[in-house]
């Protein structure tokens, strides 16, 4: 089966092409760098000939309101066009768990919108909600520091590994289309404020966590339930703190 994958030379993207490939699947990375771009339409013609499936896994350079919501419009508009075009018969992307509950922060809005276009298109589709990246915990610490200081609210997280993302995702693009969403999340769901304060000791970091109800997350106060999936959600594998030994080990 030949696969398609927009971004496919990302963090999740390139795990999704060698896993897709490693089952004997024909997988694509598309991305500028490989001479595809969703935003000019150069290239989608010719990547796209002779696929079954588009995944895409791609992300805005930036996450200001207006930038982020015309990246992923304009870019899922010219990338469903081209799909009809070229005969696609399966549309799979990749998103957020929580898009359609507070915070409705910029970028969660305009994910909503990518998912409305997916949804009324002609193309069957399937679309993955997942929790956090354990790739991108550092960032959002970093984004939640004031000083010394890292304000964390007392509400739910369940952050997953990038690879359990991607094997996700691989399931879903050689299965039926859903036409719908499926939930992943990580398979330890704990305190945000906890997570983080254990995670910065794992670090050797030495920024005191601080627990705050009103705590910002980018932009948005967080609900009990904001970043987490319901129930019937598939969990990955890997534990952050196996994840992180690894991680350090390679490093």
């Amino acid at each position: 089966m030949k696969i398609v994958v927009i971004g496919g030379t990302g963090l999740i993207g390139s795990k999704l092409v060698a896993k897709l490939g490693e089952h004997g699947h024909e997988a694509v990375a598309a991305a500028p760098n490989t001479g595809v771009n969703t935003i000019t339409g150069e290239g989608l013609a010719e990547v796209l000939a002779g696929a079954q499936v588009v995944v895409d896994v791609s992300n805005s350079p930036s996450w200001e309101e207006t930038a982020v919501r015309e990246f992923f419009e304009t870019s899922t508009r010219n990338l469903l066009a081209a799909e009809a075009a070229a005969g696609v018969g399966h549309h799979v992307a990749l998103s957020i768990v929580g898009t359609e509950r507070p915070p409705g922060n910029a970028y969660f809005r305009a994910k909503v919108a990518q998912e409305q276009l997916i949804e009324k298109s002609s193309i069957p589709f399937s679309i993955v909600h997942a929790t956090q990246f354990f790739e991108f915990v550092r960032g959002i610490a970093d984004n939640a520091t004031d000083g010394n200081t890292v304000r964390m609210p007392p509400v739910l997280f369940q952050p997953i590994a990038g690879d359990d993302v991607a094997q996700a995702v691989g399931r879903v693009a050689v299965g039926t289309p859903l036409n719908g969403m499926v939930e992943v999340g990580g398979p330890e769901q704990v305190r945000m404020d906890e997570f983080f304060r254990d995670a910065l000791a794992a670090w050797g970091d030495p920024r005191e966590v601080v627990t705050d109800p009103h705590a910002l997350y980018f932009g948005g106060e967080l609900l009990e339930r904001s970043l987490v999936p319901d129930d019937g959600a598939t969990l990955g594998q890997i534990r952050y703190r196996d994840w992180l030994g690894r991680n350090a080990a390679a490093k």
